[in-house]
């Protein structure tokens, strides 16, 4: 089955960079018989076509370097962050210790109520 050129004004789904989700687009240019520019439906932002793909996550290695540094001086076992290890390890409290009962996590108090605001008086209507 052979499909049609994509025409101006088609709808199409595509990821919104604005949404952050793929949404129904409209075709607004087309470049060589496929979409080029789009724009959402629903928030009506204009970007390139991307083919349902999200763009990769924005991660600064540098960071993440420096992260890792400083969590390793903290806590030496730690996992680093960045790497694909499982964080989550099991708990299971016949593992952790010998006693029968696990420890119950400290409770921690509630913070203090908000204080209420005072409106400060102005000048009344004249």
């Amino acid at each position: 089955m052979m499909m049609r050129d994509i025409r101006l004004g088609d709808d199409i789904d595509d990821f919104c960079v604005r949404c952050k989700r793929v949404m129904n687009h409209n075709v607004v240019s087309v470049l060589n018989g496929q979409a080029a520019k789009v724009r959402c439906r629903t928030c009506h932002s204009d970007h390139d076509f991307r083919h349902e793909q999200a763009p990769p996550p924005k991660v600064d290695p540098r960071k993440a370097a420096l992260f890792n540094e400083v969590l390793k001086k903290v806590n030496p076992e730690a996992t680093p962050v960045g790497d694909d290890a499982d964080p989550v390890e099991a708990t299971d409290p016949v593992e952790l210790g010998d006693s029968e009962e696990a420890e119950e996590p400290p409770v921690e108090e509630a913070p203090p109520p908000p204080t209420p605001k005072v409106k400060a008086k102005g000048r009344g209507k004249k």
